[in-house]
């Protein structure tokens, strides 16, 4: 059966369409990043743009690239040495959230995240693993021409590497969790409460972190909370608040940050962005497994006791004896 030429036209500017919502949303986070930057150029300590193409490739499919590599290109043409260096850079950011992709999809994620599984394989496969691609073609065409010392590739490398993967770990779980999210029903008003609470709390933390008093371990409890009460729902836009009030600090100066070197800097930063991270997404999706283990239990049990039921009252009826004839009934004698 052929398929119509205006389905396939619908289809085609449906797919024009994503391609260029994944190039804006690319390219206007990336503008975002860059005003974060701690170090001159392209490499910031949390890169949106690496989160915003992995989720999307999650959520449509590999089909979406040309989008990836359109933002790549606008965000980074006024950033590139040469038009060499400009290539290379887009072709790296362009095959690291493929990469990662494909090791993703072909470990069997789930973009729910609602087994640990699927957590251990975002940070491994998704945010470590596949964002050396962009951290290596970044930081080696920057060297090959000549446009960053080469005593200062390791440096550059790390920061570039740790910047993607702080990106996926703290974006694409929230863009994962949009993209399934709906207005909850019949909640009670002290559920709201206890979301409200929770976001101030972590508001209040990031506005003590930006001040004197460093007091960044505070956010933690906050992460647990989070991911124990509401799962991904709490856990991913904590995460990514206590992030941004860290970046904010160290581009600052401020809080922990003070007094100290960029690399210093750089390491507790990064540092405590992954952990916070780590914390969220492992807590939230340890307790989601054990809800549905719970559930599954649960069934289980359910339909045991309705077997054991029914075999029960089948036995019964085996062993029943038949019933006798009673005595009062008349005998027939024959003739």
């Amino acid at each position: 059966m052929t398929v119509p030429w205006h389905g396939a036209l619908r289809r085609g500017g449906m797919l024009v369409l994503e391609i260029c919502a994944v190039a804006a949303l690319y390219y206007g986070s990336a503008e975002l990043g860059l005003l974060q930057q701690l170090v001159r150029g392209q490499v910031t300590p949390l890169w949106p743009p690496t989160g915003i193409a992995v989720a999307s490739l999650l959520l449509r499919g590999p089909r979406i690239w040309p989008g990836i590599t359109l933002g790549a290109l606008l965000a980074n043409f006024f950033l590139g040495p040469s038009y060499a260096a400009l290539f290379l850079i887009v072709v790296g950011n362009t095959l690291a959230p493929l990469c990662s992709y494909a090791l993703l999809h072909r470990a069997g994620f789930r973009p729910d995240l609602g087994r640990l599984y699927d957590a251990l394989a975002l940070i491994f496969l998704g945010a470590f693993t596949g964002t050396l691609i962009s951290a290596t073609a970044g930081s080696g065409t920057l060297v090959l021409t000549g446009a960053l010392p080469t005593d200062r590739f390791w440096t550059t490398w790390w920061v570039w590497w740790t910047g993607d993967a702080m990106g996926v770990l703290v974006v694409t779980p929230v863009l994962l969790l949009l993209s399934g999210a709906h207005l909850p029903r019949n909640v009670p008003p002290s559920r709201w409460a206890e979301a409200l609470l929770l976001l101030a709390a972590t508001a209040c933390i990031g506005v003590i972190d930006i001040g004197r008093t460093p007091l960044l371990f505070l956010g933690f409890p906050l992460l647990i909370w989070a991911a124990f009460r509401f799962r991904l729902a709490g856990a991913a836009p904590c995460a990514l608040a206590v992030s941004t009030f860290a970046i904010i600090a160290a581009k600052h100066g401020e809080g922990p940050f003070a007094g100290h070197g960029l690399l210093t800097n750089m390491i507790t930063l990064q540092a405590y962005n992954g952990s916070s991270a780590l914390t969220a997404l492992l807590v939230a999706a340890a307790v989601s497994e054990r809800d549905r283990s719970q559930r599954e239990i649960a069934r289980a049990c359910g339909h045991l006791a309705e077997l054991v039921s029914k075999l029960s009252s089948t036995g019964d009826q085996q062993v029943r004896p038949p019933p006798q004839a009673s005595e009062k009934e008349p005998r027939h004698h024959p003739g």
